[in-house]
């Protein structure tokens, strides 16, 4: 790997690869085939270290940085990047949000049972009628005396059913107001509060997404994370850390599958020898080995940037946006030199194939990355 981890991330590196041998990939086709999400292995990451990488260690936390972090998803999703998206979900949406805008009451209350494991967090903003558009969400916060009154319903909710505890982003002033939006946290036994439809997708699988909905949902206004309509705000510097995710998630996968096809082309023979030695197998392999390198860069600079406390779109959406859209490439072209047996579940690259998709929708799509990236560099 042309970047050079340091001595902590290589020990992160080392201590995630043998967890994810020992209780992930035993079990990731039934997973992936019974779309189960396994809640209590995240009790085990909580074990780990892994559910609180973000937190400051006063509230329980690992108080390690991106890099660190990006480290631990990459190598869990080499092997089911379904149990990495839902780690990044956890880490840099919920978690995060609270730890950077919550008072120091509601992170004493929240922060230490999310970083252990023991609760499982959610991040509620998409709805069914506003993906990339989220100023014109239709779900209402309304103040009564000291109560919000929350109507409406979210949809694409990584743990929308399994969250412990959900930050809710809701409009709280009209849709063409300027600042119109709030984030709150809500606890899963909040009157009002109801799960939909889990959702059957593509790929992914293991990592549980559902529908949300609000009916006359009361909570108390120290639920309110920060300041009355600072939601939208908020939720694009949340964005920005969560599009590093989804860059180490896409890297993650990539390396899963361009390990798994490097492996086959060297066994696999053909008239009589391997066919990684037939140039255009090897060609391919170099080709996939050359943008991961560029994709784990990119990763590792945004993360870097993160890390030295700058709030840096352009890096962190130049790097979402390649890696993604490599992951995506680099899974078909580990199916194409495994040739019939790259269609079939029996192979790991099917399922990375699948997988990949995602990275290049969540978090805002490829399309999204590229209207942030333009403006950047046209400032």
């Amino acid at each position: 790997m042309l970047y050079t981890l340091n001595e902590n991330q290589k020990l992160i590196r080392d201590a995630v690869k043998d967890f994810a041998e020992i209780h992930i990939r035993p079990n990731v086709s039934e997973w992936d085939e019974n779309q189960h999400f396994p809640k209590d292995l995240f009790k085990k990451l909580g074990d780990l270290g892994l559910m609180g990488m973000l937190v400051p260690e006063d509230y329980g936390g690992a108080g390690l940085g991106y890099a660190e972090y990006v480290t631990a998803i990459i190598e869990l999703s080499k092997v089911d990047p379904s149990i990495g998206l839902s780690m990044a979900a956890h880490n840099s949406l919920c978690t995060n949000h609270i730890t950077l805008f919550g008072t120091q009451q509601q992170k004493s209350k929240y922060l230490p049972n999310l970083a252990s494991g023991q609760w499982l967090g959610a991040w509620a903003l998409t709805e069914p009628g506003t993906g990339s558009d989220a100023a014109n969400m239709q779900t209402t916060a309304v103040k009564k005396g000291d109560k919000w009154i929350l109507n409406g319903s979210k949809t694409f909710i990584t743990h929308g059913k399994s969250g412990d505890v959900i930050v809710v982003i809701a409009r709280t002033a009209d849709i063409d107001s300027r600042s119109n939006a709030t984030a709150f946290i809500l606890e899963r036994n909040t009157p009002g509060l109801q799960s939909g439809k889990k959702e059957n997708k593509l790929g992914m699988r293991a990592s549980e997404t559902t529908e949300l909905h609000f009916e006359d949902c009361e909570i108390d206004d120290s639920q309110r994370l920060g300041e009355t309509g600072d939601g939208f705000k908020q939720a694009l510097k949340i964005l920005d850390g969560g599009r590093i995710s989804i860059a180490s998630l896409s890297v993650g996968t990539a390396l899963g599958a361009y390990e798994s096809a490097l492996a086959y082309a060297k066994e696999r023979k053909q008239f009589g020898k391997p066919i990684s030695q037939f140039q255009g197998i090897a060609f391919k392999l170099a080709e996939m080995y050359t943008e991961i390198q560029a994709a784990i860069l990119l990763t590792y600079n945004a993360a870097r940037r993160k890390d030295e406390g700058h709030t840096d779109p352009l890096s962190s959406s130049t790097a979402k946006y390649y890696a993604s859209e490599i992951a995506v490439k680099i899974a078909g072209e580990a199916v194409q030199i495994l040739g019939g047996y790259g269609f079939i579940k029996d192979f790991p690259v099917e399922k990375f194939y699948r997988d990949a998709k995602l990275c290049t929708i969540g978090e805002g799509t490829s399309e999204i990355q590229k209207i942030v990236i333009s403006r950047e560099i046209l400032k």
